[in-house]
């Protein structure tokens, strides 16, 4: 028998325990109500970003797994969707109330698996909680409509009904927020859901289970299976599986856009994003300074949402310079710091990719104006750090422009006028990928 690892509160004497290789626990599926050690022989091994600890190894579920956890949902979903709506929104009301009690647990395990610093790891089971409590009162949007006499003798009735077995796979960046966007709304609505988390951080999926269990959500409502292309490609095939929800990079959403709609099924996807900030010269200077920063280094800029690129217009290219000054005082360390302002990358492999791109985007004609590469965070010195960095004069054909770094990695670009951004970016799809139309005075 293998060891099964169940996300618990952990004191901090454990939560930064080494574990050996031959005593590694593995993560269990969650299948008709049940935490399930895998028979899988294939596993993916999950690392302490602050650390490179092994903290667990998580399963690549075999396809009889998969299948049992499709045909659970599937019976599941025939009485599941009977139940009134006001029965299945209390289960949620628990769901809530244990999120709130269950927060550091799950805060913890987030900064463990993922990096984060404490105060966002909070943030991401806060905003998660918040669509949990939407669906508390999702009755009303449950509603159908009526209208009498749209023709002589013809009335017209619609009705909402659950669709059946979803799916939700999900990114490592919000391992506690992105879950809880998915599940509870599929679940109030009257569906099902096959669940899979990320492969690199499962434990608050795993925690967030064990409370849905809790709060009396009935067995095969929530299943979770882990596995990383191979149960990805099972839920765009599975019959069952009438619609998917995605969050995550371009490559897989694309690819999982296109093979689950080829078999019929709706698919949601959110895919990846290269965010800009436009600063006008009549903005407040300290408030933009500090918005900025927040937003180009918080979570170490591993959010879809990160600012990516600031467009300097007329005498605020000379704020570069208080950008450059609050992100050297930002501290990079372990996230269990509550005085770490900057976290770890995922991987060492995403520490690697976001250097690289630092690297080409000055060769390719950036100016470095900070550089957070070759960080060493004392008693984390295994740790994935890239400190926050600023780069200057980062034009559309640049490599750190083109790509999502998904780091702490800002660029800048300065223009005389509004004027220019938008004669530069409306004669520029193909090398932007992005069209701004903004009003310049004067034009009409």
């Amino acid at each position: 028998m293998r060891a099964v690892y169940i996300p618990r509160s952990l004191p901090a004497s454990r939560v930064f325990s080494k574990v050996s290789s031959r005593s590694v626990a593995t993560v269990p599926n969650f299948i008709n109500g049940k935490f399930e050690e895998s028979k899988a022989t294939k596993f993916i091994d999950v690392f302490n970003p602050a650390t490179n600890e092994l903290l667990c190894r998580v399963p690549r579920s075999t396809p009889e797994e998969l299948k049992r956890a499709e045909e659970g949902a599937k019976e599941a979903f025939k009485t599941w969707r009977e139940v009134p709506i006001q029965q299945r929104q209390r289960v949620f009301f628990n769901f809530q109330k244990l999120i709130r009690d269950h927060t550091e647990e799950l805060a913890k395990s987030i900064t463990t698996e993922q990096g984060k610093t404490l105060a966002d790891a909070r943030g991401d089971v806060f905003r998660g909680l918040e669509v949990v409590e939407s669906t508390c009162g999702m009755g009303n949007l449950m509603m159908g409509e009526s209208l009498e006499n749209l023709a002589r003798g013809l009335d017209t009735y619609s009705y909402r009904q659950p669709l059946g077995v979803t799916a939700g796979i999900c990114p490592f960046n919000f391992p506690a927020m992105i879950p809880l966007w998915m599940f509870p709304v599929a679940n109030v609505t009257g569906n099902t859901m096959l669940l899979k988390p990320s492969e690199r951080d499962p434990g608050a999926a795993m925690i967030l289970a064990r409370l849905a269990k809790e709060a009396g959500l009935p067995d095969g409502v929530l299943q979770i299976v882990h596995g990383a292309e191979e149960t990805v490609n099972f839920l765009c095939d599975a019959p069952s599986v009438r619609a998917i929800s995605f969050v995550g990079g371009n490559n897989a959403g694309e690819y999982i856009f296109a093979r689950g709609t080829a078999n019929g099924k709706r698919v949601q996807a959110n895919l990846g994003a290269k965010n800009h900030a436009t600063i006008m010269p009549d903005a407040d200077r300290e408030a933009t300074v500090n918005a900025l920063v927040g937003a180009g280094f918080g979570a170490a800029g591993q959010r879809c949402m990160a600012l990516s690129t600031i467009l300097f217009v007329g005498e605020t290219k000379e704020w570069i310079h208080d950008i450059v000054a609050k992100a050297k005082a930002l501290k990079v360390g372990s996230g269990m710091d509550p005085t770490t302002d900057v976290g770890p990358l995922i991987t060492k492999d995403a520490k690697k990719r976001a250097e690289t791109l630092i690297e080409q985007g000055v060769k390719d004609g950036a100016k470095l104006l900070l550089d957070g590469r070759g960080i060493k965070v004392p008693g984390f010195e295994n740790g994935n750090f890239v400190g926050p960095t600023v780069l200057m004069d980062v034009d559309e054909n640049n490599a750190a422009y083109k790509e999502e770094i998904f780091g702490p990695v800002l660029g800048a670009q300065f223009f005389t006028q509004i004027k220019t951004i938008t004669s530069n970016w409306d004669y520029k799809p193909a090398a932007s990928k992005l069209s701004l139309s903004m009003p310049t005075p004067g034009q009409k």
